[in-house]
């Protein structure tokens, strides 16, 4: 494998796959794109307008250990889009540990993250490595807004609203349903606590006069994130989304869950997840528009006598996802990582850059309010 290819986009072919290639294209950054099929990547690969004359390399690789630390090795940073990663995502971090490879994935499921943090933190960050789950719109933008809202003095609670009016992906809508029927936390004194199952919330969006729907959607990132962080001592997110259509349909699929497929062990559940999904959402969606698709972040942090709003309004959150993807691989190639080990890419990759690297594509602006 040519030196030249120090980035593994793995799980290229799929919709967030595609958006990352075209993101490393803008770039000027080559890079492999792999998965199982390498018929099934180049045709994908050859729908992506930005990639025409730019340097990358279709692999076939299988998916086991073995594989992939072939072919990672050699390469500095390995982008992982193949999920449900609670499923799928273990071979994938073991082969970046062992090949010495930062690792980012773009997932929302907080099991996976909790499973990192316990299993791989220590070890990565002994070969000072990044690993870098939900380097992704959902969770990296709440804790952005929150990084933001800490730079503050004596803020120590936040308190994190998204929302979305965004199309979905197949293996998204297979992600957040099997993360929506697991344990969902908020922080609470610096402990995690989980949420009551299949209950939507009463919230009020900054801009929109109607109240709304929310749903722990899997009880986010952040909260995994901020456990340990002596700087937070409580954190709770929430979803919703103008389409309040949705956020009914959900809360009533997991309402029928509870009903029906509770009593199930473990891999029986996934599977009736992985089923419900691919009725959901049958084939991918095409790239998003901005005047539709369009999202908002609002974080309120709370101290004793002090507080702070900060807004982050944006669109295309799966494009937004394919710009941190990109910025983790070129941060990782230019040697400007700002942490290592387990962390959110708001801390190894930096809020303020990012938000600056979102702001040049004209995705997002925000603002902040001393309250």
């Amino acid at each position: 494998m040519a030196n030249q290819y120090q980035v593994v986009v793995y799980g290229a072919s799929g919709y967030t796959g595609k958006l990352t290639a075209w993101k490393l294209a803008e770039r000027g950054i080559p890079f492999i794109a792999a998965g199982r099929n390498a018929e099934r990547l180049q045709a994908e690969m050859a729908t992506i307008p930005e990639l025409a004359g730019h340097d990358y390399k279709c692999v076939s690789v299988q998916h086991d250990v073995a594989s992939l630390t072939k072919l990672f090795q050699g390469k500095k940073v390995v982008l992982n889009i193949v999920g449900p990663f609670m499923q799928l995502g273990k071979p994938v971090v073991q082969a970046a540990l062992d090949t010495g490879c930062h690792y980012f994935d773009t997932t929302g499921e907080t099991d996976w993250m909790l499973y990192l943090k316990q299993e791989y933190a220590e070890a990565f960050r002994r070969k000072e490595l990044a690993l870098c789950p939900a380097n992704s719109y959902m969770w990296t933008e709440g804790a952005m807004a929150a990084e933001l809202a800490l730079a503050t003095p004596g803020i120590d609670s936040l308190d994190i609203l998204y929302c979305g009016d965004s199309q979905v992906s197949v293996a998204s809508t297979m992600s957040f349903l099997r993360m929506c029927t697991k344990p969902m936390y908020y922080l609470k004194e610096g402990k995690l606590e989980q949420w009551p199952w299949a209950t939507a919330y009463d919230v009020a969006v900054p801009g929109i006069h109607r109240v709304l729907k929310a749903l722990p959607w899997g009880g986010a990132g952040e909260p995994v994130w901020y456990e340990g962080d002596k700087r937070v001592r409580n954190c709770s997110v929430l979803f919703t989304s103008g389409n309040q259509d949705l956020i009914t349909n959900i809360t009533g699929l997991l309402q029928q869950f509870e009903k029906d497929h509770r009593h199930l062990d473990a891999a029986a559940q996934e599977e009736v997840t992985n089923e419900i999904g691919k009725q959901v959402t049958q084939v991918e969606p095409p790239r998003e528009t901005p005047e539709v698709h369009r999202s908002l972040i609002s974080c309120q942090g709370r101290g004793n006598t002090q507080s702070i709003s900060v807004i982050l309004r944006g669109s295309c959150a799966y494009s937004q996802t394919g710009v941190f993807a990109a910025e983790a691989a070129k941060r990782v190639l230019n040697n400007e990582l700002k942490a290592v080990g387990f962390g959110s890419s708001a801390v190894i990759l930096g809020a303020r850059q990012l938000l600056t690297a979102q702001m040049d594509e004209g995705y997002l602006s925000y603002e902040i309010k001393q309250q």
